[in-house]
């Protein structure tokens, strides 16, 4: 039975891939220091697993959580732009600093494979759109400097040491136990909360930009394959939809799934942020079997199912 270590595992993202991989037969365990996860996205799976309450940018501990795994998932981060810009020290200190270490524990360790967590925020403005991998990175925020520089460094560990890696860029993700509390939370989280309170959300800027938002469960199941797809380790691959869907659009849809009309209101736009984004998934699809099941509305309908038992 493979061995799993998850970092960041207690996160949205990184507790449904724990959920897909006991589903498939896996030992897991969990690293999160919870600063923006939370153990109650666990809760269920709690009895199934190892959890381990370490902070990646404590090395010793790191590399004795990654000690005797087949396979690493690092999705632990600092997952904000604005929070990066407004607080920039503990993003680089986790987002770079913590990647090196978990990298480093696992050349040690002799993992067979990491899947990193890039983000396509390393793309920046393109005027062409979907944006395909061979595009020249135009980073808008040190969150968008951070996911490349610790892409590069995956890289690097597979070319200089013998690491296979592989990274996924991850275009907004978004499903259930996706966290609003934040202020720094992804825009559909708020959005739905926004929706169960029956609230107006903000919308920053004229809602006019565009996401290739990506349900969770096609994520995870992406790592999966990822951790597995021969003749793909030290590359990079988009993980997105293919799609793209205007922030007006999306609450238009959540307006009508929901029977309310509930106008949003409108902010200035925020710092760093990128007017639009989407997936090309063509080397995805070809080189790690990616195949998304879920389209925005269906997404939209299980993320809201379950806002509403929170």
């Amino acid at each position: 039975m493979p061995r799993y270590v998850v970092t960041g595992g207690a996160g949205f993202i990184g507790s449904a891939l724990v959920r897909l991989l006991l589903a498939r037969g896996g030992e897991v365990r969990v690293v999160d220091n919870l600063l923006t996860g939370f153990e109650k996205n666990l809760d269920e799976v709690r009895p199934h697993i190892e959890f381990d309450h370490t902070d990646i940018r404590d090395y010793a501990a790191t590399a004795a959580a990654i000690r005797g795994a087949d396979i690493v998932f690092h999705l632990a981060a600092i997952p904000s732009v604005p929070r990066s810009i407004h607080d920039p020290v503990p993003s680089h200190e986790v987002n770079i600093g913590g990647t090196f270490n978990v990298l480093r524990a696992c050349t040690e360790a002799k993992v067979q494979r990491v899947v990193y967590a890039a983000s396509s925020s390393a793309y920046g403005d393109t005027l062409v759109l979907p944006k395909v991998e061979s595009m020249l990175p135009q980073p808008k925020s040190p969150y968008a400097v951070q996911k490349l520089a610790s892409e590069y460094y995956a890289s690097v560990f597979h070319s200089c040491f013998g690491l296979e890696t592989i990274s996924l860029r991850f275009f907004n993700v978004y499903g259930p136990r996706q966290d609003p509390s934040s202020p720094y939370s992804g825009v559909l989280s708020l959005f739905l909360k926004a929706l169960v309170e029956r609230q107006p959300p903000t919308i920053f800027g004229d809602g006019n930009q565009t996401r290739d938002f990506t349900y969770v469960e096609d994520v995870a199941v992406l790592c999966l394959k990822a951790a597995t797809a021969p003749g793909v380790a030290g590359k990079m691959y988009n993980a997105g939809n293919g799609n793209r869907y205007s922030l007006n659009e999306v609450w238009e849809l959540l307006q009508r799934i929901e029977g309310i009309r509930l106008p949003a209101q409108f902010g200035p736009p925020r710092e760093g942020d990128v007017r639009d984004s989407q997936a090309d998934t063509t080397a995805a699809r070809r080189d790690l079997g990616h195949d998304p099941q879920f389209t925005l509305e269906e997404g939209l309908r299980r993320t809201l199912a379950w806002f509403r038992t929170q």
